[in-house]
């Protein structure tokens, strides 16, 4: 099964914190403990502001946008259609930087998820 790689931290509100938890945990591997402690693989995260009209994160309500790095882009969006997850169709990519894709979780949080080159 393919994984997420890494990202420093990040915390969000949820309408049903369990539920959310669950669907990271069931679609993108990412395996927290009950303290949410993740131990990722070592590798570069992405620090950057955005206009703020940028529509690059979905909604506009969405202020900040979570992006993984995964090993194989095309495995991970299979992966995520397979169990049903919102994915976007269109994929991006950059030279020198890598490949991109996105899915919206269950809460309607828009997340990046990069294969770095």
């Amino acid at each position: 099964m393919e994984h997420v790689l890494g990202i420093g931290g990040y915390f969000l509100r949820a309408a049903d914190p369990a539920a959310l938890s669950k669907w990271y945990r069931d679609c993108l591997g990412l395996d927290a403990d009950d303290n949410g402690l993740w131990r990722q693989d070592a590798g570069p995260t992405v620090f950057a502001a955005f206009e703020s009209e940028t529509d690059y994160f979905g909604s506009r309500a969405q202020q900040t946008m979570l992006n993984f790095r995964v090993r194989d882009l095309d495995a991970m969006l299979a992966q995520l259609r397979s169990k049903g997850a919102d994915v976007a169709e269109e994929t991006q990519e950059m030279d020198g930087v890598g490949r991109f894709g996105w899915v919206t979780d269950p809460e309607g949080n828009r997340i990046e998820l990069w294969q770095p080159v």
